[in-house]
């Protein structure tokens, strides 16, 4: 418990685990567990249950949150980088709105960026300075699993039915949201949505080496997840619509 309390700025080196080391395979295996079940227990819901539930991980993401936001404030230790702005913490507020207005746009925003986005943090994680004992690591494995949890749960139960056709608005929503982070970005000297910078560890570096701005990296890794998320759903609705006709 000696280092609970700590961040990745204030603790001291040697302490954290490694990609793809022990730790964080048990992390990922405890992720994918989590992510079977709720799919399972999700579809033995009923109409009420089902709206308990989203409501719930919702709330959840909300307490997350502050479950990180809280001590740092009371330590004296928070800063404006913390905030909820971020690529994948934006989307406690989206979630927040779906799970009381459920709509095809934010659904299809969730599907196309947020499970992509939580699930790449969790396979390359960015608090490997941390040991599993720190609320810390807590805060940020729970928190993904969270984000990816809610719409891919409902995206396995056939509540988001994610198109081709819906991308475009998610993009736009995305564009909008990446406004947003800029202007807080250029007032408050952060870093939001990774707009002004990048370190090794992000795959967007491999662009800044590249072609000398990792900002060109956003439309090839934005192309790629389009690809890789719509290309088997697109494909499933041609091959039934074949044996329709």
């Amino acid at each position: 418990m000696e280092y609970f309390w700590y961040t990745s700025d204030t603790i001291p080196e040697g302490l954290g685990f490694s990609h793809f080391g022990s730790l964080h395979l048990i992390t990922l295996a405890i992720a994918l567990a989590v992510l079977i079940t709720n799919c399972l227990v999700y579809r033995r819901l009923g109409e009420k249950g089902r709206g308990v539930w989203r409501k719930t991980v919702a709330l959840l993401l909300v307490a997350d949150e502050l479950f990180m936001s809280i001590p740092m404030m009371v330590m004296g230790i928070f800063h404006v980088k913390y905030l909820p702005f971020q690529l994948c913490s934006i989307n406690i507020f989206l979630i927040l709105w779906h799970a009381w207005k459920p709509n095809k746009t934010l659904g299809n925003f969730l599907y196309t960026v947020c499970i992509p986005g939580a699930l790449a943090a969790l396979i390359t994680p960015t608090w490997t300075k941390l040991p599993w004992l720190n609320y810390m690591f807590f805060h940020s494995t729970s928190a993904h699993i969270l984000l990816i949890m809610y719409p891919l749960t409902l995206t396995v139960c056939g509540e988001i039915k994610p198109r081709l056709k819906q991308v475009p608005k998610s993009l736009l929503l995305l564009l909008a949201l990446a406004g947003l982070a800029l202007v807080l970005n250029l007032c408050l000297d952060t870093n939001f949505m990774f707009l002004m910078s990048v370190t090794k560890s992000n795959p967007l570096y491999f662009f800044q080496e590249l072609w000398g701005s990792h900002l060109l990296g956003f439309p090839v890794i934005i192309a790629g997840v389009v690809l890789v998320m719509y290309a088997p759903i697109e494909i499933y609705y041609k091959v039934r619509r074949k044996k329709v006709a």
